[in-house]
């Protein structure tokens, strides 16, 4: 017999009764039932019940034995006595009489519980992550992401793509957040970087005719904390393909996608055809570029039925021509608690606070309340009602000003009325192109046109447009990929034409020189004949987050950093040694505390 166990804890079963068989794993659970000890000895493939009674040999040794021991047990498998079979778990119609226990591990008191799923500080549970691992939940976590890695290769692969791997050590590039710079010790004073995303690289493939590309990229930005990212280092489904149109990239993702979710979502629904929802719509509609599609709300303007009103704030402010009126139809929400606690809501987020108007039942017609509805008339209160499509025990809020400035806000107030009014059907895949971003955007606080989104994206109109068009109303042919409320790809069409590159960096900001300078490897490859190319990635973290229903992407990562960026568990980052300070011909010039 092997030395450490002839089967796992999954294995057992009626098969195999009577059989002397072998388990080794940590005691999940010890139960006394009556001088009688149970112990459910778990390892990473499942839980076996074992039981030791007064007359078998390994009794005394089984007394010492505490919760996450590891040990070695020998018996003879025999079937559960009838009422005591367990339907929930693989081996619950068996359970092992043991003879022989050898204790192979012991184990200290331990910080935080195995067994359950106990809510605790995130700090101890990080410090403490090899035993958080051992927790169902987590273990199921990561085993899943490991499934959805390997069918996102067995996928690509199908499709026609080849895996690469790029650089890590790299130079730095300005693709929005910081670079780690990695110090050079054979080039004093120079510095390398890891990479932000393998953007130029993948790029530069196609320009070596590789024609489709492919990799689970690590990418490691130096950024403050965020939601919806992890701390320092985060994983994408990176791809590039030549010769294409979005729409080709559209359609040879789209079965990637939408396949990962349906293997992996337990029988939920999922978008059989994506929606494309160019991005100025789905910030009038849902007052984000991320719209989580499962909330009924959109939104309309209702400018008109203000313009001239009794209410002044609104007809004042739609004096100025940019400044409009939302509506944020919000149906079973009309009750005036309901709306009071959604104004109380808006002034927590730092508002004056949300009108609104609700609709109650009088004599079988819909009868308009609240202050907006006795400013403005019955008259203008029904045309809003119409034109939003509500009925009595509907509610409508407003929002009100230059939408560039109040969208994200509508929106938010749109995700709390849906969330509060249980209108989200939360067991669905609801996923949508956002396509058409704008290639430039107003930085107000440097007063110049920044790039809005990528800067190697080809404009809509090309060089002409770069020529001849305000930079502000030119779109990018840029697109996302958004799924119940979050952003889980992004990519575009690439310019691959240098005298459109340099333009468009120009309108940016950036010389000839500083394109040379930042970007000259893949400038060069312009230069040599460059295919018409794009891409995307897809963020693994975020996918796997929502397969496995969680609100952290903590939750679904093996060794992640805290919130501070740190790695309590392994003690990163850490002081330098005075040696290796020397070696890399650095000092540091840390700020006083």
């Amino acid at each position: 017999m092997h030395r450490y166990r002839s089967h796992t804890c999954a294995e057992p079963s009626e098969a195999a009764i009577g059989q002397e068989i072998r388990l080794s794993g940590w005691c999940h659970r010890i139960r006394d039932h009556g001088g009688v000890l149970f112990i459910d000895l778990r390892d990473h493939y499942g839980l076996t019940q074992c039981v030791v009674d007064p007359d078998s040999p390994a009794f005394k040794t089984a007394e010492t034995l505490r919760s996450e021991w590891v040990v070695r047990l020998d018996g003879k498998l025999r079937a559960r006595p009838e009422g005591t079979q367990n339907a929930d778990m693989a081996t619950g119609q068996v359970e092992l009489y043991v003879t022989d226990i050898e204790v192979l591990g012991e184990a200290k008191e331990l910080p935080l519980p195995v067994f359950g799923d106990q809510d605790y500080p995130e700090e101890t549970r990080l410090k403490y992550r090899f035993l958080d691992l051992r927790r169902e939940r987590l273990h199921n976590n990561i085993m899943l992401r490991v499934n959805v890695v390997d069918a996102m290769r067995r996928r690509m692969k199908g499709a026609g793509f080849n895996e690469f791997a790029t650089p890590i050590l790299t130079a730095s590039s300005p693709e929005g957040a910081r670079d780690f710079l990695v110090p050079s010790r054979i080039h004093p004073g120079k510095f390398y970087a890891l990479p932000q995303a393998p953007q130029q690289y993948k790029q530069l493939l196609m320009m070596a005719g590789f024609d489709r590309y492919f990799q689970i990229a690590p990418c490691f930005r130096d950024e403050d904390p965020r939601a919806d990212r992890l701390p320092g280092e985060f994983y994408q489904l990176d791809l590039e393909m030549s010769f294409v149109t979005q729409e080709d990239i559209f359609d040879a993702m789209e079965p990637v996608i939408s396949g990962i979710f349906e293997e992996f979502g337990n029988g939920r629904p999922v978008t059989k055809k994506w929606p494309r929802i160019p991005y100025a719509e789905a910030m009038r509609k849902y007052g984000s570029d991320k719209p989580d599609l499962r909330n009924p709300i959109v939104m309309q303007d209702v400018s008109e039925h203000f313009r001239g009103s009794n209410f002044k704030v609104f007809a004042r402010l739609l004096e100025a021509p940019k400044n409009e009126v939302w509506a944020i139809p919000a149906p079973t929400g009309g009750q005036r608690t309901f709306c009071d606690r959604m104004n109380s809501w808006a002034q927590s987020e730092g508002q004056p606070g949300l009108g609104y108007i609700f609709w109650r039942d009088a004599e079988g017609k819909a009868e308009a309340a609240g202050p907006i509805a006795n400013n403005i008339g019955p008259e203008r209160a029904e045309a809003i009602r119409m034109q939003l499509g509500l009925s009595a025990g509907d509610a409508c809020f407003f929002a009100a000003g230059d939408p560039d400035k109040f969208a994200r806000f509508a929106g938010n107030a749109r995700i709390k009325a849906g969330q509060d009014l249980g209108l989200i059907d939360e067991n669905r895949f609801e996923l949508a192109w956002i396509v058409d971003f704008p290639m430039y955007e107003w930085n107000e606080d440097d007063k110049k046109v920044d790039f809005s989104h990528n800067p190697f994206s080809m404009p809509q109109g090309g060089l002409d447009a770069l020529l001849n068009q305000d930079p502000l109303t030119i779109k990018a042919f840029q697109y996302d990929i958004a799924c119940n409320g979050f952003e889980i790809a992004s990519g575009g069409i690439r310019n691959h034409k240098p005298d459109a590159m340099v333009k468009a960096f120009e309108i940016a900001g950036y010389g000839e020189e500083t394109v040379v300078e930042r970007f000259g490897g893949m400038y060069r490859a312009f230069q040599y004949g460059a295919p018409p190319h794009g891409g995307m990635a897809a963020g693994v973290d975020r996918i796997i987050m929502l397969l496995a229903g969680e609100q952290n992407l903590r939750e679904v990562a093996l060794f992640p950093m805290n919130q501070r960026a740190e790695d309590i568990l392994m003690g990163a980052p850490s002081e330098a040694t005075p040696k290796q300070m020397r070696e890399l011909h650095l000092r540091v010039n840390a700020p006083e505390k």
